[in-house]
């Protein structure tokens, strides 16, 4: 008789500058959930099928990523994590494992979701900051930003900041906190809400650069929101500066405390 199945979470960090997303496609194109895949499939001896909280584009950062997965095999929390890093590349790094229920399910037991965009608002590059920032070379107004913001807090229909080929059912989500500030050399902006649509935090990023600009002005946040046309929306922010900061559970599933950090111009 053979063993039963077991659930278990893992959390993940990575660097997406060099990925095509998270997403697996075809084998000659690198995703960090092919990678992963391989990884714990060594570890777990037989085939390993990941399903993530948050699928991530191509050049999308994870710090607090999680997934799960189901597998027969017999390994302490440790061998899973120690295990799967020494497989993995040096751009993807796992940072815990932990056995869940058999109903946790890393996309849709989340309570929230919270991202982090970063951006560089000078005139010069930075060599550092390189794909893990976005360069604007205009100074950005974070208070306009924040107060411009404050239209998007709340359930709204955000069909205007939805990508054209999202496959989302509904455009309906609650953002339940949005803040802008400044930071040494930059400008930080972090957003939580229940879910996201594809490519919401980079349009939303995009308008809020807009407006800290001055190109347009505080309204036009609330403008676009009201208008749900994608085409009313602006440019939709550069992947480089976008982090998967952390996603939150019940507590009853037993998950790590998420981090509380991630990269940011302190």
């Amino acid at each position: 008789m053979g063993r039963r199945s077991v659930r278990i979470a893992l959390g993940v960090q990575y660097d997406g500058s060099d990925f095509q997303g998270w997403q697996a496609q075809r084998p000659e194109v690198r995703t960090v959930q092919s990678s992963l895949e391989q990884a714990i499939s060594t570890v777990a001896d037989h085939p390993i099928r990941l399903i993530c909280a948050g699928r991530t584009d191509a050049g999308v950062h994870g710090i607090g990523q999680v997934v799960h997965f189901d597998t027969t095999a017999n390994r302490p929390e440790r061998a899973w994590v120690l295990g799967g890093n020494s497989n993995l590349p040096s751009d993807i790094s796992l940072s815990w494992a932990c056995p869940v229920a058999e109903d946790f399910h890393a996309r849709f037991s989340a309570l929230a979701r919270r991202y982090r965009y970063l951006i560089l608002d000078r005139s010069d590059r930075s060599a550092l900051w390189r794909k893990r920032a976005t360069w604007c070379r205009r100074p950005l107004d974070a208070e306009r930003m924040q107060i411009a913001g404050r239209a998007l807090l709340g359930e709204h229909d955000f069909s205007s900041f939805r990508a054209a080929e999202c496959q989302a059912r509904q455009p309906v989500r609650e953002i339940r906190e949005l803040t802008v500030r400044r930071a040494d050399g930059g400008v930080v902006l972090e957003v939580e809400a229940n879910a996201f649509l594809h490519h919401m935090v980079r349009n939303i990023a995009g308008v809020l650069m807009a407006i800290g600009v001055g190109e347009r002005p505080i309204e036009w946040a609330r403008e676009v929101l009201a208008q749900c046309d994608r085409t009313q929306g602006g440019v939709t922010a550069p992947a480089d500066g976008l982090y998967l900061v952390t996603v939150r559970y019940p507590e009853r599933f037993g998950l790590p405390v998420a981090f509380a950090t991630a990269p940011g111009f302190i």
